[in-house]
Parts: C-alpha cells; structure tokens; sequence
C-alpha cells in the first residue's frame, strides 16, 4: 500500500512538471483561475509598470560565466541568515492581503513555509492576524511592519506579533504614501474589498474562487479583511476613500527616530525593507539594523526607481550587513545572479501567489521543487556546489 502511495504521488509530481515547469505555467494558470480585480490586485505594478519591466530586463542583463570540465558535484543549497541554517536560499516576502487572493492564504503559506524550513513574512495588511497564524508557523515566522503612527499601537503590534511566534521584525520604508495602482483602480477593487455587481459579474466566471471564499468568508460578506488592524480601526473606515484601505488610517511615514524606537522595543533580528541607496548603509548599521532589504516593491510603489539588482554591488560594497533582495525573482537563475552580486537570501511574494492561485495548497511545494531544480541546475553549468562559491562567479554585462 505505501509503495502504491509513493508511486501515484511520484507520477501526480511528473504531472506537474510536465504541465506546469515554470513560474510563466503557473502565472497563467492562476490569471485563468482568479476573477479579473484579483488578478489586477495581485499582477499591476503603478504607473506605466516601467519598474516592474527594468526589474527583469536588468536581471537578464547579469550573465554568468559558464565553467567545464568540473566533473560530477553534489549541490548543497543550505545558507546561514541571523545565526540559523536554512535549508534554501529563498523564503515568502510580505503581501498584503494574500487572503484575497485565495482562501485562507496566510494559512497554506505559513504552513507550507514551516514544511520547507524557510521564512514565512506576514503584512501587518494581511487577511489575517499573528493570531491566527500562530499555530501554522516554523522557526522563521518574520512579521512585516507598516508602522503605526500611535505608540500604544505601536507597542501593542509588536507584542502580539511576538507572542504569536514571529522572531524577526521588518520595518518597510518604501510605502511613505500611498501608490496608485491603475490597473487595480480600473478593475473595480475598492478598500475594503466589497462585491459590488460589477465584481460579483467577475466573480461569477471563477468558480472554484468563487466557492472557496463564501465558505472561508461566509460572516464578512464573502470577502476578507486586514484582522490584525480590527481592535484598532473600529468605527475608523468612514474617513477612508475607496481606494484607500484602512492601514491608511493607523500608519505614518517613519523617520530615523522611530527606526531608534523599534531598536530599542524589538529584542530580535530587525530587517529594514525597500532600501535602494547604498548610502544609506551605514547609518541603518549604527541604527543597529541586523539586515538591509533592497526592493523596488516590485514596481508597486514608484515607478522611475531602480531595478535593486541595479545597486546591488554598490549595497554590498558598502556594508558587511546580510543583505536580503526581492523584486524580478523568477527562477533558481535569478536568484543565483543576486547572490553573484552580494545578496545572501532572496525573497519570492507575488511567485507564491501565482503557486497558489495555479494549483492551491500544492502549487507551493510545486514552485519549491521548480526552485531548488533550477537552482541545482544552474549551479552545474557555473561549476559550482555550494552558494558561497557564487559570490566568486566570473560576471558579464549582458545587452
């Protein structure tokens, strides 16, 4: 009978990899599958989505000299991240409300997360709460921080976020207003997110979406929303417009002072996320920041910034600091290019949500294997065994 198990779960993995190889296969499945605000919600960057294009034309810029005659080699993809081993060299960057994109989300990443050994990141937008994911999350639940203006709330977030279990804190400084999403606007999505006839019309051409939200969300009108800001918002959504989401109402845009705030009230590793400036570097250092994180948001937030891979080497001549990188990140090669450059983890959002969408709960240890295969392949044509050796890697300016 076991043998039986293993060889239909062998043969439903080959179908998998035959159907969907790529991170493209699953994107295009996941558009098919959510209603059309979803997939503006999850897909659109702002602007022209100028930022989102140069995050993968600079990528495709960064070649790597291929190696020969290195004969047979075992691949180790472990990396170490504030004083931890991990198995892989890339974990789940923050999304806000990954519940809208499929039902309970959160839930299927973290616990997925915790499978894998990798970090699991949770917005403090989120359709769900640290709460709610205690009992779902590993060893590497990080909680991603918009902060709150009021410091009681302040105060009040962080406790709850490290009582439910979550040992690193990242602060996002990229957001100090907020974007303009027009692909999202033009869908019809509003904030909070209501079904309005003109979505319920989307909605309807998406079934198994369709279903899985009334059951998960059948109390809030069939749509989720941002638990975490719940206890402090009540009563607050009136002050809001329609495209903005109540976060809006509990957030300021943060300064040096209150980065020296959260030093003083965090006792664990504390990332600065949407960083870009390599001079930036050394005052987050004498801040006592234990990592810096280059990302554009991926394209979400400005539209004339760089591409991180862009500034990358500048970032690691300029500090000792790890530095985590997100934005572009496709495939096993891209992640291999911003270690090349100076990156010692990588963080997937938008990915993991095209997994999910695709082929749910099994769609996330699906994109794992296409990783960690593409990583393992590309590490033999390069000639190396290990992720360390990619810092050493012979790079080319490619046009």
């Amino acid at each position: 009978m076991l043998d039986k198990r293993r060889a239909a779960a062998k043969g439903a993995q080959m179908d998998l990899d035959q159907r969907y190889p790529g991170l493209s296969d699953l994107r295009a499945r996941a558009r098919a599958r959510l209603p059309r605000f979803v997939w503006e919600y999850l897909d659109s960057a702002t602007g022209q989505e100028a930022t989102q294009a140069r995050n993968r034309l600079c990528l495709d810029r960064v070649g790597l000299m291929p190696a020969i005659l290195n004969g047979p080699q075992e691949v180790d993809l472990g990396t170490s991240l504030f004083g931890q081993r991990l198995p892989l060299p890339f974990g789940m960057a923050p999304v806000g409300m990954s519940g809208l994109v499929w039902p309970d989300a959160e839930g299927h990443l973290a616990r997925h997360a915790r499978a894998a050994g990798i970090p699991y990141s949770l917005s403090t937008v989120a359709s769900q709460s640290p709460e709610d994911l205690a009992p779902h999350l590993g060893a590497h639940g990080w909680f991603q921080l918009y902060p709150p203006k009021d410091e009681g709330i302040r105060k009040d977030m962080l406790a709850r976020a490290r009582d439910a279990g979550f040992k690193v804190l990242v602060l996002t400084v990229d957001v100090p207003v907020a974007s303009r999403r027009e692909r999202q606007v033009r869908s019809g999505l509003t904030q909070p997110p209501r079904l309005t006839p003109r979505l319920l019309a989307q909605v309807a051409l998406r079934p198994s979406w369709a279903l899985g939200m009334a059951a998960r969300h059948r109390h809030e009108g069939g749509m989720p929303h941002m638990r975490t800001l719940d206890k402090y918002t009540e009563g607050a959504a009136s002050a809001l417009s329609s495209t903005a989401h109540i976060g809006y109402l509990l957030r300021t845009a943060p300064d040096w002072t209150y980065l020296d705030w959260l030093r003083t009230h965090w006792q664990g590793p504390l990332v600065v996320k949407g960083v870009l400036d390599a001079g930036d570097a050394p005052r987050l250092a004498e801040a006592g920041v234990d990592a810096i994180w280059l990302s554009n948001h991926a394209g979400r937030q400005f539209d004339a910034a760089p591409a991180p891979i862009e500034v990358l080497e500048e970032m690691r001549a300029a500090t000792a600091l790890p530095l985590i990188f997100d934005s572009g990140i496709e495939g096993g090669l891209d992640i291999l290019r911003a270690m090349a450059l100076g990156a010692d983890f990588v963080m997937l959002g938008r990915a993991w949500h095209y997994a999910l969408a695709a082929l749910g709960p099994q769609g996330l240890a699906h994109l794992t294997a296409i990783l960690t295969k593409d990583l393992a392949a590309n590490m033999g044509q390069l000639g190396i065994s290990t992720l360390a050796q990619a810092r050493g890697l012979r790079r080319l300016a490619l046009t």
